[in-house]
């Protein structure tokens, strides 16, 4: 059994956030130390901690999640310009909350991936 998250409890609403969407499937809320004017997190309603622990039974939540990306970045008039959804999984990866999440990032140009 995954270990439960902070994320759980702002699903839960036990704890305050910034949430700016949430549905059966999934959440989104601003996050709380913004790397852009717009950066979001969107994130599965259910416990997954990594991408490495996806199932087929998780697609559904998954592409729910680009959508919502999608409706997000019109909602924050970013979409045209352009924005960033990142995913990061593990330690080199950067990642720090072990419950999937997909920033949206955005309001400004970004500059070249970091690869390397």
């Amino acid at each position: 059994m995954a270990e439960e998250t902070i994320f759980s409890k702002i699903i839960r609403k036990e704890i305050p956030a910034d949430v700016v969407y949430q549905d059966d499937l999934v959440t989104a809320f601003r996050d709380i130390n913004p790397r852009a004017p717009s950066h979001i997190l969107i994130i599965p309603n259910k416990l997954i901690p990594t991408v490495n622990d996806i199932e087929a039974e998780d697609e559904v939540a998954l592409g729910r999640m680009f959508t919502v990306a999608r409706k997000l970045a019109a909602d924050e008039g970013i979409a045209e310009d352009g924005y960033r959804l990142i995913m990061n999984c593990n330690n080199h990866g950067g990642q720090e909350v072990y419950h999937i999440h997909m920033h949206l990032v955005g309001g400004r140009p970004l500059g070249p991936m970091l690869i390397g």
